[in-house]
């Protein structure tokens, strides 16, 4: 689509989800900004012979040469044809790299780690689009325990693990997240950054995955020193985490609402892939099924992921809810009308009650007559079946759903 739409298109998202692969199926020809001397000379003489080639052209990763940015949307605009380039990386360039904006030349596709449907984990019973289009959800009986999905956290959503048992995912993200820390976050800085220190954030925030933990608890839990140094240090880190996209934060939502209650604007905490919180911990499915708490609030990340992956196809974006009184919803869909559904994610069928009153209060809380009602109030489980309870509000296993 995106390529039908625009001259460029800038394929984001995490190393290893696949985006070299996915531009390679779309495109013709293509050029490895990282792997060849030659490119450099070529640089240096005229960066326009590495757009040469036949449509649609692949730059991947681009970021290594900034000013290729530039170049590309020139050339657009000299060619005046649609699906020209697709350009892909596993980070974005430094603020400092002066970048034109792209309007008008670039779409932009957001690749993320490979959710439960694309892995295969999900029946693909329930379908997002078709639920929030106002049709019916059920499915047959999801037989998946607690033992199955902490397996699920720890193999994660990168392709290089498909097929794999735990032990050899879990050492796949264990390497991961060693060059993460050692390499990937010194080059994206162009500084030499600390290993341990790096290792401590990501700890840090694998820890307070799916909360609103507070850039002062990371730099407590890291040990920096107090006050704005501290601060200062911890942001420039995770700063550079956003810009591998290693970070995905989740935005709290801010509609009218009845009552006289203070939007809270704090973001959640999440990372690319809950196989990282694991990792970054060492935890195995074992440790998982015994800290059930824990366990819950990576399920929670998981079940944000997903619908990540499913809304963006809807062309919508996801938030969380929260205000003063305590009302709150772990996920709100909203799509590009304006229109919005509420999610609350519950590791066990047993959370499903807890979850429904929730969602009912975020319902008679925000001020329909500005957003509308909503297209539907969804907790997703552990496992279970499909089904909309008498208060309207729908249950539904994480393991059903697809876009």
């Amino acid at each position: 689509m995106q390529l039908r739409a625009a001259g460029a298109v800038l394929v984001r998202g995490p190393k290893g989800c696949g985006k070299t692969e996915t531009g390679r199926y779309h495109c013709k020809s293509e050029v490895d900004i990282d792997e060849s001397p030659a490119i450099m000379t070529a640089m240096q003489s005229d960066p326009v012979l590495l757009l040469a080639g036949k449509v649609p052209r692949l730059i991947d990763e681009w970021q290594e040469q900034p000013v290729l940015w530039n170049t590309v949307r020139h050339e657009v605009d000299r060619r005046q044809e649609k699906g020209q380039f697709v350009l892909t990386g596993s980070s974005n360039p430094e603020e400092t790299a002066k970048l034109h904006s792209g309007a008008g030349r670039f779409g932009v596709v957001r690749m993320q780690t490979m959710s439960w449907f694309e892995r295969g984990w999900s029946s693909g019973e329930v379908s997002l689009k078709n639920l929030l289009a106002g049709d019916s959800a059920t499915s047959g009986e999801v037989p998946v325990d607690v033992q199955s999905i902490a397996r699920r956290m720890v193999i994660g959503g990168l392709p290089v693990n498909l097929g794999l048992d735990e032990d050899a995912a879990s050492l796949n993200m264990e390497n991961y997240f060693d060059l993460l820390c050692e390499v990937d976050m010194s080059r994206v800085s162009n500084r030499r950054r600390d290993p341990v220190k790096v290792r401590r954030t990501l700890q840090s925030i694998a820890r307070n995955v799916a909360t609103e933990a507070p850039v002062s608890r990371i730099v407590a839990d890291i040990g920096e020193e107090n006050g704005t140094a501290g601060e200062k240090t911890v942001r420039e880190y995770l700063d550079a985490l956003e810009r591998l996209m290693i970070i995905e934060d989740l935005p709290a939502w801010k509609p009218h609402i009845r009552t006289r209650a203070r939007l809270r604007g704090v973001r959640k905490r999440h990372l690319a892939d809950p196989s990282l919180a694991a990792a970054a911990l060492a935890l195995n499915s074992g440790h998982l099924v015994k800290d059930l708490e824990y366990l819950g609030f990576l399920f929670e990340s998981q079940a944000i992921h997903d619908l990540r992956v499913y809304a963006s196809a809807l062309r919508g974006k996801v938030f969380h809810y929260r205000d003063s009184n305590g009302v709150e919803a772990d996920a709100i869909v909203e799509l590009r009308d304006g229109s919005w559904a509420a999610f609350e994610v519950k590791l066990g069928i047993g959370g499903a009650e807890d979850g429904a009153r929730s969602l009912l209060k975020v319902r008679d809380t925000v001020d329909t007559s500005k957003v509308g009602n909503p297209l539907a109030l969804v907790v997703i489980t552990g496992s279970g079946i499909a089904h909309r309870r008498k208060d309207g509000v729908y249950v539904i296993p994480l393991a059903t759903l697809k876009p």
